[in-house]
């Protein structure tokens, strides 16, 4: 077969550049993605999952995900809903069912597994048939699983795992009720360990009967901060003026992140501890609030062993009583790879262009590639944001976020592109303020104030952390 461009994964970043290369090109565009369903890691999400951040500014360009409603009730009350994983799989079957494969221009091909040819082809293979079909691309090969998260119902544990021991999945815990165990113990301080510790004690389960195995605390951003609505400008807007001031005057690492603590952009659950990580997992307040109620929290590194009776850390061993499920919360969504240009020659590699906005990078993405000519342009705007994988990782991340803004800013086709774009979160909101308020008219000069130094002192933390390298 032939195509214009091959796509590989039908995934979140996939489908979102999909959906803007077809409206702003003629090019067909084949699809290929292991899953029997479009949606990438989603169709393998533990079921009680949900956005982090409002469905508002998720999914495609072309498709409203939700209906911009606030939730009335639940630990999200007062915030814009959240779709949930089931909402967000149904989705996107009904992008691809409704708009892709109509539009005569889109091939999706599930169940198949992308492969380069030793002679620089391509082909997929089916994985049910092992039927293989040879791909001559016209333009070019889009990599959208390089980012890829891992999720628990796939990863294999990186730790030993005795006879007689109950590990499962988080999403294996709805099926548990029959059983009623006698003690959960939670592995991993991510946000799936997190959600997994909420839905355990919103369902019943008894706070003191939940050990939570955190090997570095979190910080995190606080929702309040990502709502998309007029009625949260002081809050969204405001909060970006704020962070924009912490940029420009942090003194270092540690102090960026006590400023942004301060002015409400980021929490923690245990205000004792200072925090090890930083992956931008985001929550309600309501969320903490739940999470604190959690006591007993071992604090001694990654687990090695499993044992029936005990776990082996990597700080010491702690017993566990009979009857306990553990419940592996491990995987990484954010795996350490490195960064690569995006745009290279007959392949585009999908990464971050905006943190922490994988949606709006892909289809940022697409439209740069459909209407400018040179790579070394469109990698210019599109500049590859690293992800923060240690604390002092931030300043770096957001210099380079804050640079594509600038450049985006430059160029007016471009900032009118992303002016009209669902996804982008926030521009519409800085736009329609009300100029005949002093309040958010403040807000707005505040980050125009200091803006230009948040990009010297985010220059010169990157350049102290290089030195000391």
């Amino acid at each position: 077969m032939e195509t214009d461009y091959l796509v590989v994964g039908a995934g979140a970043t996939g489908l979102a550049f999909v959906d803007t290369l077809l409206d702003e090109t003629d090019a067909h565009i084949t699809v290929v993605d292991r899953h029997g369903a479009p949606g990438g890691h989603w169709n393998d999400a533990y079921p009680f999952v949900t956005l982090h951040q409002p469905s508002a500014f998720y999914g495609v360009n072309s498709l409203e995900l939700g209906t911009r409603r606030l939730d009335t009730a639940g630990l999200n009350q007062g915030l814009y809903e959240l779709a949930s994983g089931a909402e967000i799989t149904a989705y996107y079957d009904r992008l691809v069912r409704t708009r892709l494969l109509p539009s005569g221009r889109v091939d999706h091909h599930p169940l198949s597994e992308y492969e380069a040819t030793p002679d620089g082809g391509h082909r997929f293979r089916n994985l049910l048939s092992g039927a293989t079909t040879e791909v001559r691309v016209r333009r070019k090969v889009v990599d959208a699983t390089y980012s890829s998260p891992s999720v628990p119902s796939t990863h294999r544990p990186r730790f030993a795992v005795a006879d007689g021991v109950d590990l499962v999945p988080p999403n294996a815990l709805p099926g548990l009720a029959h059983r009623a165990p006698a003690r959960f113990v939670v592995l991993g301080g991510g946000k799936t360990a997190m959600d997994t510790c909420v839905w355990l004690v919103q369902h019943g389960a008894d706070p003191d009967a939940i050990t939570w195995v955190v090997p570095r605390d979190s910080w995190l951003i606080n929702r309040v901060t990502t709502q998309p609505g007029p009625e949260f400008f002081h809050e969204a807007i405001g909060g970006q003026a704020d962070q924009m001031e912490a940029f420009a005057t942090a003194t270092d690492t540690a102090d960026l992140f006590r400023r942004l603590e301060r002015c409400g952009a980021i929490t923690r659950v245990d205000r004792d501890r200072a925090p090890g990580m930083f992956h931008l997992a985001t929550v309600a307040p309501g969320e903490v609030e739940v999470l604190r109620g959690i006591h007993d929290v071992v604090r001694l590194g990654r687990v090695r062993e499993l044992q029936p009776d005990a776990m082996v850390l990597d700080g010491g061993t702690v017993p566990v009583a009979p009857g306990t499920v553990f419940v592996d919360c491990t995987a990484s969504a954010v795996e350490r790879r490195p960064v690569q240009p995006v745009f290279q020659g007959d392949r585009i590699v999908l990464q971050l262009v905006r943190l922490p906005q994988p949606a709006f990078s892909a289809a940022l993405t697409a439209y740069v590639e459909a209407r400018y000519d040179d790579d070394e342009h469109r990698n210019r705007l599109c500049g590859t944001v690293p992800f923060p994988y240690d604390l002092d990782d931030y300043p770096a991340t957001m210099l380079a976020t804050m640079w594509n803004q600038f450049h985006w800013g430059q160029d007016a086709e471009l900032r009118r592109w992303i002016r009209a774009s669902r996804l982008d979160g926030f521009g519409k909101l800085m736009a329609e303020a009300d100029r005949d308020d002093p309040a958010q008219r403040d807000v707005l000069a505040r980050i125009r104030e200091h803006a230009p130094g948040a990009v010297g002192n985010l220059t010169r933390l990157v350049e102290a952390r290089s030195a000391s390298a």
